[in-house]
């Protein structure tokens, strides 16, 4: 890519959101250049020096790993129901289009993570990837962290697990097949949509899902097990019988070793974004999505009971159901540190969690429930206001 020539400087509010004089990007320590380039047409990455490259979530029977690394903050994948946006508003940028658009990139995290790694005081505990933002974006084919990520965990027998709807994971199985000769490591494939005219609209940055499906099957030859996540189901779009079979289906022949789930949640900034896809795209539906969510974040119980009902017999008819017991020891099965689920699918909420700001701190898992009215249209390409209820 033409990268050279490319540089912005930080002197351009106009130009660049956040980079104004009080603006959060101008004020973050490490940030060295803000770069675009013809491949990434409205995309802008802010290359900055991180200090730390471990980002510690806390301890607790319900969280399956303890601690995450992200080597980007926003993604072009630009799903719209994405959990992550409210972390851009951290850099004083917005939750809509900046998120998509405003790509910060930690250029230097592979040198600092094998320092980090390398502590005697670093126990080994299992990391996670893709927690947040993907880590295997578009970005990742210009700038190539993900190998010494990959690297420096392997070396320092750190178990690992990546998730991700990236299709550039194939250039790295070789070297994940490697590393799982050494320590732990887990892959999954997110796959929500697997309607190509739905998942256009909705994952607009995305590989389409047949492009997914190869992806888990390229990592299977490999010798990998793979799982999808199927998330999140979208009520009353994704979530029939019919389109969750068919979806199954696909995720079986392309070699799955299993399958988990939840329903759409909207936290505060998500929520807004979404309600405006949903009044361009399916305004037919915002009654339902008014009744099903109202001021909060989670579908209603009922509503999540009755998704299990449909979708657990499915998954297992499929033979895509995780398994439940200790080979060779008939206890319950050691939760994989891609999962932290309840009985229906959902993520684990544990007492004390931290509120949505902290979460999206320590690298966007689970936040609590709980979001103002919020808005369904807005002019232009900034992040909705709060105006009227969903």
């Amino acid at each position: 890519m033409r990268w050279e020539g490319q540089t912005l400087t930080a002197e351009q509010p106009d130009v660049i959101p956040g980079l104004g004089q009080l603006g959060g990007l101008a004020r973050m320590s490490g940030l060295v250049r803000s770069v675009r380039t013809p491949e990434f047409d409205g995309v802008t990455f802010h290359e900055v020096i991180a200090k730390s490259a471990l980002n510690r979530v806390g301890s607790s029977p319900n969280l399956p790993f303890t601690w995450t690394i992200n080597p980007y903050r926003g993604c072009t994948h630009a799903c719209v129901y994405c959990f992550a946006r409210s972390t851009h508003r951290y850099l004083e940028l917005d939750a809509g289009r900046d998120f998509d658009t405003q790509v910060i990139v930690k250029t230097n995290i592979v040198d600092v993570l094998r320092r980090e790694l390398a502590k005697p005081s670093w126990r080994r505990e299992p990391v996670a990837l893709g927690t947040n933002t993907d880590p295997y974006q578009r970005a990742e084919g210009r700038y190539q962290l993900m190998p010494g990520i990959i690297e420096a965990l392997s070396d320092s027998g750190t178990p690992f697990s990546i998730l991700t709807k990236g299709t550039l994971l194939r250039r790295d199985l070789p070297l994940l097949a490697d590393a799982a000769r050494a320590v732990p490591v887990e892959l999954a494939i997110s796959i929500a949509i697997l309607d190509d005219e739905l998942q256009e609209t909705l994952e607009p940055g995305t590989p389409t899902a047949s492009a997914r499906l190869a992806t888990v099957t390229a990592a299977r030859e490999a010798g990998m097990g793979v799982a999808v996540f199927m998330m999140p189901v979208l009520p009353f779009l994704t979530d029939s019988r019919e389109h969750l079979d068919a979806a199954l289906a696909r995720i079986k022949a392309a070699g799955a070793t299993s399958v988990s789930y939840t329903a759409l949640h909207l936290r505060p900034g998500v929520k807004e974004w979404f309600a405006r896809w949903l009044n361009t795209h399916r305004p037919d539906l915002v009654p339902r999505y008014r009744a099903l969510y109202g001021d909060g974040a989670y579908a209603p119980a009922s509503y999540r009971k009755a998704l299990a009902a449909r979708i657990k017999p499915l998954i297992a008819a499929h033979g895509l159901a995780r398994a439940e017991l200790q080979p060779g020891t008939g206890g319950p099965a050691v939760r994989s540190r891609l999962e932290a689920r309840d009985e229906n699918g959902e993520w684990a909420r544990r007492r004390g969690a931290p509120a949505a700001a902290d979460a999206g701190k320590a690298g966007g898992v689970e936040a609590a429930p709980g979001v103002s009215a919020a808005a369904l249209t807005s002019a232009g390409d900034a992040e909705p206001t709060a105006a009227t209820l969903f």
